[in-house]
């Protein structure tokens, strides 16, 4: 019998005005598949800076809003959490950054759900297990290194 790979429960929200110009549903999900280790129910929402910002203050105790954060409310099978998105500062970022939104939308969805599954980034051994693994995943999917430019520089 063939063994299936983990399964994805996707739901997502766009929660924010120019939400046109994000990324669909569909690619969201490649995007998410991409980088799942286990069966996941997950929901991917884009906000504003307002609801970005609030939600910030209260998780992480930072008053500013923050392009990703990631949320796990059930860490059984599936693991079940949310991946909230603040579309003003995606925007900004990859304008800076000279990337296309996409790419940076990719990689802060996969980053999200790394995070879900249990990376982290608080030490350099983890932050550079993270990394190795995001570039892994965004290779597959097309994706320039998101982290190219920091080691050039």
């Amino acid at each position: 019998m063939a063994r299936r790979g983990p399964r994805l429960s996707l739901a997502v929200q766009y929660a924010t005005t120019g939400a046109t110009a994000l990324p669909s549903p569909s690619r969201l999900r490649r995007w998410a598949q991409a980088a799942l280790e286990r069966d996941c129910a997950v929901t991917v929402r884009f906000v504003g800076a307002r609801e970005g910002q609030t939600l910030n203050a209260l998780y992480r105790g930072k008053d500013y809003a923050t392009n990703v954060l990631a949320f796990v409310y059930d860490d059984e099978s599936p693991l079940e959490g949310d991946i909230v998105l603040c579309a003003p500062v995606l925007k900004q970022e990859a304008k800076a950054q000279g990337k296309p939104l996409a790419d940076h939308c990719a990689h802060l969805v996969v980053h999200g759900m790394l995070h879900l599954q249990g990376y982290q980034h608080d030490t350099v051994r983890a932050a550079r297990a993270m990394e190795a693994r995001e570039r892994s995943v965004l290779g597959r999917l097309g994706v320039p290194d998101p982290y190219a430019e920091r080691a050039r520089g």
